[in-house]
């Protein structure tokens, strides 16, 4: 795998084609990467304590490495 963490990169495929983004995460096991900004999806996290408050986070899911590419 040619991209590692800190790459700047640009999706060439999938519904994110055109975004560009830095690499957070790189999982060589699985050819996926992590892009910053890019695939992101809604999770909701429940409240643990009485004080707190339950909200929905966006976190950015990995895409297979095959779908990024470096830029310079």
């Amino acid at each position: 795998m040619k991209i590692k963490k800190g790459d700047n990169v640009i999706v060439i495929a999938g519904s994110n084609k055109g975004k560009k983004g830095k690499v957070l995460k790189a999982i060589p096991s699985e050819n996926k990467v992590i892009v910053e900004g890019v695939n992101m999806r809604k999770k909701a996290h429940k409240a643990k304590n009485t004080g707190d408050k339950s909200q929905i986070l966006e976190i950015s899911m990995p895409i297979h490495v095959s779908n990024v590419s470096k830029q310079d």
